[in-house]
């Protein structure tokens, strides 16, 4: 019989107050999630300070129920997982500072966990994990092509040298008039719309797997700015759908590539973009046609955003490797995503 292992896991890296209970890695027992959307709504973006205090207010109440939904005590627990970095200072400080006063008074392991690593894990409720691995991870501060050659080692193969595909989203809604966050409804309306506009697709063919949204905002931006300018009125949806284009090649094309220079046995889709109905159809579409091997796991709708849930299932992995923190651990809102066991980081 499996040995049951029972993590408390905290996530605050950004707007989201979460606590979950996660048994062996891969079984949800709760997942408390306290959003703070509309607080920062009115802002068009996350306002940390905003953040911080939400944060505070929330934290202890999410504890308390997801030990109850859980139906656990401290007693049942055998480690605590909390968010260190990258993300928010003052928003992974609640997170970080909660996590060490459970583990402390409750005398249990005190797991640190890289914020991105979750979001990878998050496809661990779909199915294990078979290495080697692709993740593509494309998120509202990252987007990134993370070779795996073993659970808990991360190789970066790709990444964005400006914006971030989430980032530009939020952006470009910002102009549209979509509230905050604006991805959701931006990806509702691309599939209402034809891609009219041709907006660049940046790096596209050069001889990297790097990525850059920066351009594809900035000429977003211009066509949107000169059309009011000369009194142009130009179809939202066609817009969304044009943006949404640029964006799904540029990340198809990049990580079809890298799939061809590194042979691995499944994809991973994961990070608050990896929610995106257009990506998400368009890698189902083209995954079959060019690796018809290759397996694609895409992180859960409801697990793609910020949660708990993430950080105890990566937690679980550093639990196994007795790879713990202690009363020293502090936050990192710049923490790079190159750890493996025995070199944290």
């Amino acid at each position: 019989m499996e040995k049951q292992n029972l993590i408390l896991a905290f996530e605050s890296s950004c707007d989201e107050t979460s606590v979950a209970v996660i048994r062996n890695g891969h079984e949800i027992l709760s997942n408390v999630i306290a959003t703070q959307i509309n607080s920062h709504k009115r802002f068009g973006g996350v306002v940390p300070e905003v953040a911080s205090r939400h944060h505070i207010e929330q934290i202890t109440i999410c504890i308390e129920s997801a030990l109850q939904e859980a139906d656990v005590t401290y007693e049942d627990l055998d480690a605590v997982a909390v968010t260190y970095g990258p993300g928010l200072v003052g928003a992974l400080l609640v997170g970080v500072n909660a996590a060490k006063t459970v583990a402390y008074a409750h005398h249990l392991p005190l797991i640190p966990v890289n914020h991105m690593a979750g979001h990878i894990y998050a496809a661990r409720f779909v199915k294990p994990f078979e290495f080697p691995m692709m993740a593509l991870l494309v998120s509202g501060g990252h987007t990134e092509l993370v070779y795996m050659q073993a659970d808990g080692q991360f190789e970066i193969i790709g990444e964005t040298r400006d914006d971030a595909a989430g980032e530009a989203y939020d952006k470009i809604g910002r102009v549209l008039g979509v509230p905050y966050p604006a991805g959701k409804v931006i990806d509702e309306m691309a599939h209402q719309g034809q891609d009219t506009f041709n907006f660049p697709r940046a790096m596209i063919d050069e001889d990297n797997y790097d990525f850059s949204f920066s351009g594809l905002k900035s000429a977003f931006i211009n066509t949107v700015h000169h059309a009011d300018q000369i009194g142009e009125t130009l179809d939202h949806n066609n817009l969304a759908a044009s943006f949404q284009a640029s964006v799904v090649d540029v990340l198809t094309s990049k990580t079809l590539r890298v799939l061809k220079q590194y042979p691995v046995k499944q994809l991973v889709l994961a990070g608050g973009v990896a929610a995106n109905h257009g990506l998400r159809e368009r890698l189902q579409e083209v995954l079959p046609q060019e690796f018809p091997e290759m397996e694609l796991i895409m992180a859960p709708l409801k697990l793609c955003g910020d949660n708990g849930a993430m950080i105890g299932a990566a937690g679980y992995v550093q639990y196994q490797h007795q790879q713990f923190g202690d009363a020293a651990l502090n936050a990192d809102p710049s923490l790079e995503f190159d750890w493996m066991p025995g070199m944290l980081k």
